[in-house]
């Protein structure tokens, strides 16, 4: 699977810190318990790249939505 590749798996995300001073990402679907800890430098770095991504995202929804200039 890759990150253009849809699925059928839901999951539950939460983000939050801990009592040891870092950035927990927690994700639960069936059957997984991943808890991924970050320090706080590379959780600052995660959301810039998901702040980039939506805005990524963002821009290739807009293009998708507008019409088509008919050739001439």
């Amino acid at each position: 699977m890759s990150i253009n590749s849809q699925s059928t798996v839901a999951a539950n995300l939460q983000v939050g810190p801990t009592d040891q001073g870092m950035v927990r990402i927690y994700l639960e679907a069936e059957g997984i318990d991943l808890p991924l800890d970050f320090d706080p430098d590379e959780a600052t770095e995660i959301a810039e790249e998901l702040l980039a991504a939506a805005e990524a995202a963002r821009q290739i929804g807009t293009k998708a939505s507008k019409p088509k200039k008919p050739r001439r």
